[in-house]
């Protein structure tokens, strides 16, 4: 198959004018934007929530451990939809192939069971 540079002009004008419209809301929004700033303006606001404390609370390990996990194992059953999709036309070798991968899988959630990561207190 052969392809020459005008096949990525799409792609060039795609990119151009994302940056292009952000690029520009920027500097629209500064112009545009409110001058005046007061205390109650530059106060935090959540959700009609009055914020109470420091916002530099420490959160535990186990929070972001378990955010970590997720998107590891989010990641690699992504993999598997292309494997889904191409079964028939991979055959026994995809077969044995995803089934390392599956059983590297499995190693590394029985891991952290282990290690009682997934626990919280």
């Amino acid at each position: 198959m052969q392809s020459n540079q005008l096949d990525y002009f799409p792609i060039l004008m795609q990119m151009l004018l994302a940056v292009g419209f952000v690029v520009g809301t920027i500097i629209i929004s500064g112009k545009l934007g409110p001058k005046r700033s007061s205390k109650v303006k530059d106060e935090n606001f959540e959700c009609g929530i009055e914020s109470v404390g420091n916002a530099r609370i420490p959160f535990s390990v186990k929070y972001f451990l378990v955010a970590i996990l997720f998107v590891l194992f989010d990641v690699e059953v992504i993999f598997l939809y292309p494997w889904a999709i191409n079964f028939k036309s991979l055959g026994i070798e995809g077969m044995v192939k995803m089934v390392v991968f599956m059983m590297l899988l499995l190693v590394g959630f029985f891991y952290i069971i282990k290690k009682k990561a997934l626990e919280w207190e």
